[in-house]
């Protein structure tokens, strides 16, 4: 049972912006997280620190803590499995390159399979996905968009079913990288690697094996995991000595109806997730 005073203190680990896939600005998020009484946040674009350090400054002046994150897509047999990083060190030059090859990579994926969907007869102009992406990572969510810009869908999940979901002849594979080789890459900056959302992913057979390759935490609170999937995972955190930690994994678009703050989350997520960082530098 958590102390009455943590579990009065909420924070949300889970969020994105127009730096990746989300539909709000850095400015709009970090006042909604005020707006709602929110102790602490960790902005977690796709694999990007693009928000950082402006959100260090932000939260500093707006009395909210703010744990830098990120997260990565890895992939095993098949099956994409996101990574969460936090208190990565966002100034690592090994990490920061990495992450510029990534951005990189995502740039060359949208202008293929943009190039693709053309080769059919469907006209979508690339310049409206860029436009649309601005900064940030360009991801398949920012194709969806253009194409509904465009008049060329009725709806973003068209986009997704018809033509660039995971089955779809436009779709190109994103860059592939090992869940052990993102773990690695999160702690040789200083970071603690959590898996995000297993209940979606559902890979639980293999988060001994992750275990063993250097995941360190578990996202324990999500959206979509009901209650019992929640107490689930936090059991798995206790039996393995895991920091757990939650999110609304907001994106704040038409597409995603995630409400930042919701689910609640302790302010003892971020106390695992510190106790980690405390342990890693023994």
């Amino acid at each position: 049972m958590l102390p009455e005073n943590t579990l009065k203190r909420y924070v949300d680990l889970h969020i994105h912006t127009k730096f990746s896939d989300g539909g709000c600005s850095l400015e709009e998020v970090m006042g909604a997280a005020a707006a709602k009484g929110l102790v602490a946040v960790s902005i977690t674009d796709h694999d990007c620190t693009d928000a950082y350090p402006a959100a260090l400054g932000m939260g500093e002046a707006m009395g909210i803590e703010v744990v830098p994150g990120v997260e990565l897509s890895s992939e095993i047999e098949g099956v994409d499995i996101h990574v969460l990083g936090y208190y990565v060190d966002f100034n690592n030059p090994a990490f920061m390159a990495k992450l510029r090859e990534m951005k990189e990579a995502r740039y060359e994926r949208a202008r293929k399979i943009v190039s693709n969907l053309n080769r059919d007869g469907i006209d979508l102009r690339f310049d409206t996905v860029l436009a649309i992406a601005g900064e940030g990572a360009i991801g398949r969510p920012h194709i969806a968009a253009a194409m509904l810009k465009e008049e060329l869908v009725f709806s973003f999940r068209e986009a997704f079913d018809r033509y660039i979901g995971y089955d779809s002849p436009f779709y190109v594979e994103k860059l592939k990288m090992s869940p052990k080789d993102v773990f690695a890459l999160i702690r040789n900056a200083g970071g603690v690697p959590v898996l995000a959302h297993p209940g979606v992913t559902r890979v639980d057979e293999r988060i001994p094996e992750f275990i063993r390759n250097g995941l360190q935490g578990i996202e324990t609170i999500h959206i979509e995991h009901p209650d019992t999937a929640a107490r689930h995972y936090l059991r798995l955190c206790e039996k393995h000595g895991l920091a757990f930690t939650g999110g609304s994994d907001f994106h704040g678009n038409n597409q995603r109806k995630h409400d930042l703050g919701h689910p609640r989350v302790p302010y003892a997520a971020i106390e695992s997730l510190k106790k980690k960082i405390e342990d890693n530098a023994k």
